[in-house]
C-alpha cells in the first residue's frame, strides 16, 4: 500500500482530510518536516487560512522549496482549497508570492457583486476534461466550498473542473502529477470520499 504525506503547516483542516482517510483506509503520516514527507508516495496538502501566513509557515519549515521538488519527482500531488491556491505563482490576498509551480493567480470574488462572500456551501462542479480524479463521478455533482479567492490558472489547459458563483471559476486544476480542488472532498459525503479514493488510487 502506498504512503501518503498529509503536510502539516498550520493551516490545514486535517482533523476532517485524516478522518477521511482513516475511513478509506489509507497508509498515511502527517508532518511538517520534509525528511519524513520525502519518504511518502502522494502527498495531501490541505489549507484554510490566508496564503500569506500559509506561506511563511510552508517558507519557515523549508516545505516549500520541498513541495516544489516533490511535484518535480512525479509523485502524485492534491492539493485542498487554499492548497489549490498556494501552487499558483501568487496571490490577491496581501499581493502574496506563491509556490509558482502552476502560472496563475488566486483572485478575489468581486466585491461589487450582490453575492456573498466567502461563498460557502454546497456548489456544483463540472469537469470539463476527463480525468482519473473524476473517474466514476457525475458531472455536476455538488460538493461543499469555503472561500474567498479562487485559482485561475495562466494555461486553459490547466483547468480541470468549473463552477458557477457569479462568475465561472476554476474549482479543480491539474498540471502533470499535481491536482487541486478548491472545494472540500472531505466534507463532501461520499462523492467527496470517491474523489479522494480516485487519488489514492492513482
Amino acid at each position: 500500500m502506498k504512503r501518503v504525506g498529509v503536510v502539516d503547516y498550520d493551516a490545514g483542516n486535517l482533523t476532517s482530510v485524516t478522518t477521511a482517510l482513516k475511513f478509506l483506509e489509507a497508509d498515511y503520516i502527517i508532518s511538517s518536516r520534509p525528511e519524513e514527507l520525502e519518504e511518502t508516495e502522494q502527498l495531501i496538502f490541505p489549507g484554510v487560512g490566508e496564503a500569506r501566513t500559509a506561506m511563511q509557515n510552508l517558507r519557515s519549515r523549508g516545505l516549500d522549496q520541498f513541495m516544489r521538488d516533490y511535484f518535480q519527482s512525479g509523485r502524485q500531488m492534491l492539493g485542498i482549497c487554499l492548497g489549490s491556491q498556494i501552487v499558483l505563482s501568487k496571490s490577491e490576498e496581501h499581493n502574496t508570492e506563491c509556490l509558482d509551480i502552476v502560472p496563475g493567480t488566486a483572485r478575489r470574488f468581486s466585491r461589487s457583486s450582490r453575492l456573498k462572500v466567502p461563498h460557502m456551501g454546497w456548489n456544483q462542479v463540472q469537469p470539463v476534461r476527463s480525468s482519473p480524479l473524476f473517474a466514476d463521478i457525475p458531472g455536476g455533482i455538488s460538493f461543499y466550498f469555503v472561500h474567498s479567492y479562487y485559482p485561475e490558472p495562466q494555461a486553459d489547459s490547466a483547468v480541470l473542473a468549473t463552477t458557477e458563483y457569479g462568475i465561472t471559476f476554476t474549482s479543480a486544476l491539474q498540471l502533470d502529477n499535481l491536482h487541486a480542488v478548491q472545494f472540500h472532498p472531505e466534507k463532501s459525503g461520499k462523492w467527496g470520499l470517491k474523489l479522494l479514493q480516485n487519488f489514492l488510487n492513482f
